[in-house]
C-alpha cells in the first residue's frame, strides 16, 4: 500500500507542530518543507475540522496541535485522511467490473493485509514521532520555525 501525498502532508504538519514551541503558519510550513501551500491549506482545513489541530486567524493566528501528541493515533489519522483504502477494484461493489469476483478468494487476503497495515499504525501516536534529541527537532523544524 502507498500512502497518498495528502496523508504525508498531514503527518508532516503534525510532526512540525509537535516540535514547534509557537503557533506556525501554513506559509511557514510550506516554505520550510518545500511543499505546495495550496495543497497544505486543504490538509490543514481537514485536520482542524477533525480536531487534530487548532487553526486561528488574525494577527496572532497560526496553527498548533489540537490535543497532546500522545492522543493523536497514527492509525486513526490514516483512516481519516486516506480517501480510498480500496486496494483492488472488488473492494467497491459499485465500480467492480472484475469477472472473477464471485469466485475469487483474493479479496479477503487483500482486506486482511490492509487491516494488518493499518493495525501497525494503530500501535503508535504522534508522540512516538517526536524527536528525542535537539538535532532531530531542528531537522523537523528545518531551522526556520
Amino acid at each position: 500500500m502507498k500512502v497518498t501525498r495528502y496523508t504525508d502532508y498531514a503527518l508532516r504538519v503534525l510532526m512540525c507542530l509537535a516540535v514547534c514551541e509557537k503557533r506556525v503558519t501554513i506559509a511557514e510550513i510550506a516554505t520550510s518543507y518545500g511543499i505546495s501551500k495550496n495543497h497544505l491549506m486543504k490538509v490543514v482545513q481537514q485536520l482542524n475540522h477533525l480536531g487534530y489541530i487548532d487553526a486561528a486567524r488574525g494577527k496572532n493566528g497560526g496553527l498548533q496541535l489540537g490535543r497532546p501528541p500522545n492522543q493523536i493515533n497514527l492509525g486513526a489519522l490514516i483512516r481519516d485522511t486516506e480517501q480510498d483504502l480500496a486496494l483492488v477494484e472488488c473492494f467497491n461493489s459499485d465500480t467492480d467490473t472484475c469477472t472473477l469476483t464471485p469466485a475469487c478468494q483474493l479479496k479477503g487476503i487483500f482486506a486482511e493485509a490492509l487491516a494488518a497495515f493499518i493495525a501497525v499504525f494503530d500501535n503508535y501516536t504522534l508522540a512516538d514521532l517526536t524527536p528525542k534529541t535537539k538535532h532531530q527537532s531542528q531537522l523537523l523544524r528545518l531551522l526556520n520555525l
